[in-house]
């Protein structure tokens, strides 16, 4: 609905330098959103500190970083992104340039159902991670009202009924699929662990969907003024037994066995 889409966007190309800066400033201002946003980084660096060893001895890699300011939160973490002038450096999931067991830990947030061969990656991924090493992401689940959101109020498709893992690009923002996640590491879970022995998915969590919804995510305007933040919060912990059922996002947890 035009009413709902956050003006600051409109005219503005999806995927540009500008897009993303818009977009930071957007989670940035808004104190919901950014709430949203400090809960899914605190569970990817939970994860990341959960890797034995010593935390310098490998590099901390987030892919698709967009509009993230997860550096902000942590600054060893090196950011990237398929396009240029975003990030730190211009990185292909595909075909990580990275020795073989140096990644302590790989960073994606809303970003695996746009890689168009998960299958690569994930071998980079199981090849450059160090024994004990983690995949964090926040992605998207099936659940009955995510899959309604996503087919019939987003512009990326998402489609659970594909055989193949694979799709063709041609726009790095709008050619994906938003069910990749459940595809791979639930319905084809076997696949998974053939292609990747030496990768264990450990964990899956649901995240709240409620404030999610309300804050207007990075394209819709915020419905909550900021006094009213920890009563959509506590509405969060209220409805989280709908969790299953509702959930937008979650928290998948990938380890690289020792």
């Amino acid at each position: 609905m035009p009413l709902l889409e956050e003006p600051r966007l409109r005219g503005v190309a999806p995927g540009s330098p500008r897009f993303f800066e818009l977009q930071r400033e957007i989670i940035q201002e808004r104190p919901l959103m950014r709430a949203v946003y400090d809960l899914w980084y605190d569970r990817l660096l939970e994860d990341e500190r959960s890797v034995p060893g010593d935390p310098a001895a490998g590099m901390l890699l987030e892919l698709g970083s967009g509009g993230s300011f997860l550096r902000e939160r942590c600054p060893r973490v090196v950011t990237s992104d398929v396009i240029a002038d975003v990030a730190e450096r211009v990185i292909d999931a595909r075909k990580l340039p990275f020795e073989d067991a140096s990644l302590r830990a790989i960073f994606v947030t809303h970003v695996f159902h746009h890689i168009p061969d998960v299958g690569c990656f994930l071998a980079e991924a199981q090849r450059t991670l160090v024994p004990g090493g983690v995949l964090a992401m926040i992605e998207v689940p099936h659940t009955p009202f995510a899959r309604l959101f996503f087919d019939r109020f987003h512009p990326e498709p998402y489609d659970a009924g594909v055989s193949e893992w694979a799709f063709d690009q041609g726009d790095a923002m709008r050619d994906a699929n938003q069910a990749l996640s459940w595809i791979v590491f639930c319905r084809d879970r076997e696949r998974f662990r053939q292609l990747c022995p030496a990768l264990e998915l450990e964990h899956t969590g649901w995240l709240p969907w409620f404030s999610y919804v309300l804050s207007g995510g990075v394209t819709r305007r915020n419905l909550v003024p900021g006094p009213l933040v920890p009563l959509v919060r506590l509405a969060d912990r209220i409805f989280s037994p709908l969790d299953r059922w509702m959930a937008l996002h979650w928290h998948l947890r990938i380890r690289k066995r020792g």
